[in-house]
């Protein structure tokens, strides 16, 4: 897949923008961007070009949750007119796969990290898609909702995993629980954003951030330190996380991007890093997420 229609795909000076692009529809969700945003996902991890993602919706929202248009069936799986979901995204445990969560697994296999710079609403799978990536950044005028029980459903997009390690159980439980909208300052004091700036700002500052990582740090490294930290939240112990940093540490100290950081640091020059993730990301740490053997993958 390579032409989208509802979302745009930009790569420059090593950063791919995904921008999710319905703005009559305040860039509420479809089956059709479910999978572009995973296609566009895949694309950007075998891109050693992309060093960077940054997600953000075009107009004055980022995604306003699913698209309601087809009314009470909306989640329907039964519906005549969702017949084929099962082939087009595959299924789970025998059961169709949440479209949500199709995206969000693939926003979780990505290598390089995924900041989200989120303008305006960003309500249900608009604020679930959010949480595998790495960084989040609001806008002023940002707002966030876990609705899901005001719309008789439980979250989705493997939110139950993910929300409760990021932000911690007690506020997950809270936002999830109450299903209100609430803003960038409470998003920013639950830990769901890392810091939120004047809606001017948001674009550039991700970018700039972008920008430093691109710069000063090794791809290869960076790739297998984000495996790393999403791996060990599942882990029961630190020994875990010292077997695999032993042996990663092992590996690519013997490697040309480990001499050329501390070379450039003693010749006190920006560094230019050659490691590859397509070529030289290893089976020193394990893919992240692996995929379950009761995942069909669909067309």
């Amino acid at each position: 897949m390579s032409d989208y229609s509802e979302i745009i795909y930009e790569v420059a000076d090593g950063i791919a923008t995904i921008t999710l692009n319905r703005p009559e529809r305040l860039n509420a969700f479809t089956g059709t961007m479910c999978q572009e945003l995973a296609n566009a996902y895949k694309t950007a991890d075998e891109d050693d070009n992309v060093r960077v993602v940054i997600v953000t919706g075009s107009g004055r929202g980022f995604c306003a949750g699913a698209d309601l248009e087809k009314g009470g069936d909306t989640f329907n799986a039964k519906d005549p007119s969702r017949a084929d979901r099962a082939q087009t995204i595959g299924t789970i445990n025998g059961f169709p796969r949440d479209g949500g969560g199709f995206t969000s697994l693939a926003t979780a296999a990505c290598r390089k990290v995924v900041i989200g710079a989120i303008n305006g609403p960003a309500v249900g799978i608009g604020a679930t898609m959010t949480l595998p990536m790495d960084i989040r950044i609001a806008a002023e005028s940002a707002r966030f909702g876990f609705v899901f029980a005001r719309r008789g459903l439980v979250p989705e997009a493997a939110s139950s995993w993910f929300l409760p390690r990021v932000v911690g159980i007690s506020q997950a439980m809270e936002w999830v629980a109450t299903g209100r909208v609430f803003g960038a300052s409470e998003a920013l004091s639950g830990g769901l954003v890392s810091r939120v700036v004047p809606d001017d700002q948001l674009l550039a500052t991700a970018r700039e951030l972008a920008k430093e990582i691109v710069d000063n740090t090794s791809a290869v490294s960076v790739a297998l330190s984000s495996q790393l930290l999403w791996q060990m939240l599942g882990e029961s112990s630190p020994w875990d996380a010292h077997r695999a940093d032993s042996r990663a540490i092992y590996e690519l100290g013997q490697g040309k991007d480990v001499a050329e950081g501390v070379m450039s640091f003693l010749e006190k020059r920006a560094p230019q890093f050659p490691g590859k993730p397509s070529v030289d990301f290893t089976d020193t740490v394990p893919r992240w997420p692996a995929q379950p053997d009761d995942v069909t993958s669909g067309s």
